[in-house]
C-alpha cells in the first residue's frame, strides 16, 4: 500500500495531526517564540522582514520551516508522482486574497495552526481566533454553495510548478551564505531581528528538518484546517476535523510534559486579548482561506506539487506581511495596530465583492 493511501485515511489523518503538535511544542522548546511552534503567517511575516520588505526590527528571520514545507512537499509529490505543473485560475484575485489573508491573520497573530497552538498552549484568547476562524470559513461556504468558483487551473509547464520550490532554495542559500554574525541586525544582504519573535528560533538544521518532515507528511494526508471546517460544516464530514484535533490535544499534552502550558487570557506570548479583534481578524483571514481554497499551510503544500496558483497565495501573504508592518495595519502584544480595524474593513468589503462577483450560476 501507498504511504499517501495510509496518511490520507482517517486514522492516518490523526496521526499527522499529532505529529505536527508534537514537533511543534519541541520546536518552542527548542528555542521558536512562545506558543509559535509553528506558524505560517508569522514566519512568512518574518521573511518578508529578513527580505527588507519591511523593517519591523522584531520580526525578521529567515524561517527554515517555510522552506521546508514547500521543499518536502514537492519531493513527495515528485517521489509519489503527484507534481501536476498547473496555473491560470484567477491568479490576481487568488494574490489579493492572500494580501488580506496575512493582514487577518496579523491583526489576530497567528495562521490557524497558531490558534490551535496558543490554545494548546493555554492561551485562552485563541478561542477567540478560531471562533472568527470558523465563522468567515462558514461565510465563504454561503459562497460556495450559491455557485463561487475561481475557474479552472489549466496544465502547464513543470517549470512554472517548480519556480516556487527553486525560489525556496534560494532563500535557503540566502541564509547560509549571509548568516547573522555576532548579533548584528544585518548580515549585509539580510536583515535578522537581534531581539523580539524574530530572534527567538530553534537552530536552523532542526527546524529545517521539521519542515521537510511535516511537508511531506501534510502533502500526503492533504492536512488543511480550512478545509477540516469547511467540510465539517458542508458535507458533515469530520475526515479532516480530526487531524486539527489531533494537533490541539497532542500538543496541549505535549506542552503540559514540557512545562510550556501557562492557561489565561493575559501574560500570553506574542498575543493580545481585544476579543473583538482577535475573532474580526481571524474571521478575515479564514473568510479569504475559504475563497483561496486552502489554509496558508495548504497552500504552500499544493505550491510545493506544482499548484501556481497556490504559489501567488503564498506570495500575496509574504506582500501582506509587508503592508501589516509598513502601514500600522498589524498587532502587538500592547494592542492594535493604529490602522488594524480599518484593515479589517476594507479586507472584508474585498472578500466580500470577490464573492460576490465570482459566482457561477447552477444549473
Amino acid at each position: 500500500m501507498r504511504v499517501r493511501n495510509i496518511l490520507a485515511t482517517r486514522w492516518g489523518i490523526i496521526i499527522v495531526g499529532s505529529i505536527i503538535g508534537i514537533l511543534a511544542s519541541l520546536l518552542q522548546k527548542m528555542g521558536n517564540p512562545g506558543n509559535m511552534g509553528i506558524c505560517v503567517a508569522c514566519f512568512e511575516r518574518d521573511i518578508a522582514g529578513t527580505l527588507g520588505l519591511h523593517r519591523a526590527a522584531v520580526v525578521q528571520y529567515m524561517r527554515p520551516e517555510i522552506i521546508g514545507f514547500v521543499l518536502g512537499a514537492l519531493a513527495a509529490a515528485l517521489i509519489f508522482k503527484e507534481f501536476r505543473p498547473r496555473s491560470g485560475s484567477a491568479p490576481i484575485v487568488r494574490f489579493i486574497l492572500g494580501v488580506f489573508a496575512m493582514i487577518g491573520a496579523l491583526v489576530f497573530l497567528g495562521c490557524p495552526w497558531r490558534a490551535l497552538l496558543r490554545l494548546a498552549g493555554g492561551d485562552l484568547n485563541a478561542i477567540l481566533g478560531l471562533a472568527g476562524l470558523g465563522f468567515g470559513i462558514w461565510i465563504g461556504t454561503l459562497f460556495l454553495k450559491g455557485g463561487y468558483n475561481l475557474g479552472r487551473a489549466e496544465t502547464t509547464y513543470p517549470s512554472v510548478g517548480l519556480l516556487l520550490p527553486l525560489v525556496m532554495l534560494g532563500f535557503l542559500a540566502l541564509a547560509l551564505i549571509y548568516p547573522q554574525v555576532s548579533g548584528e541586525p544585518a548580515s549585509g544582504v539580510l536583515f535578522y531581528s537581534t531581539k523580539g519573535p524574530g530572534a527567538m528560533h530553534a537552530p536552523l538544521i532542526v527546524s529545517l528538518i521539521v519542515g521537510l518532515v511535516v511537508g511531506v507528511l501534510a502533502q500526503q494526508s492533504r492536512f488543511c484546517t480550512m478545509g477540516a471546517i469547511r467540510d465539517l460544516i458542508l458535507f458533515r464530514q469530520t475526515h479532516l476535523f480530526g487531524g486539527i484535533v489531533a494537533l490541539l490535544v497532542v500538543a496541549g499534552i505535549t506542552n503540559l510534559a514540557l512545562g510550556q502550558f501557562h492557561p489565561g487570557f493575559t501574560g500570553q506570548p506574542v498575543a493580545h486579548n481585544l476579543h473583538i479583534w482577535n475573532f474580526a481578524g481571524m474571521a478575515l483571514a479564514g473568510l479569504a482561506f475559504a475563497l483561496a481554497g486552502g489554509c496558508p499551510g495548504r497552500q504552500l503544500f499544493l505550491a510545493g506539487e506544482g499548484d501556481g496558483d497556490a504559489a501567488i497565495f503564498v506570495l500575496g501573504m509574504i506582500v501582506g506581511a509587508a503592508f501589516a508592518h509598513n502601514f500600522g495595519l498589524a498587532s502587538s502584544p500592547s494592542g492594535l495596530g493604529p490602522h488594524g480595524m480599518a484593515a479589517v474593513f476594507t479586507g472584508l468589503v474585498v472578500c466580500l465583492f470577490i464573492g460576490f462577483t465570482m459566482r457561477k450560476k447552477l444549473a
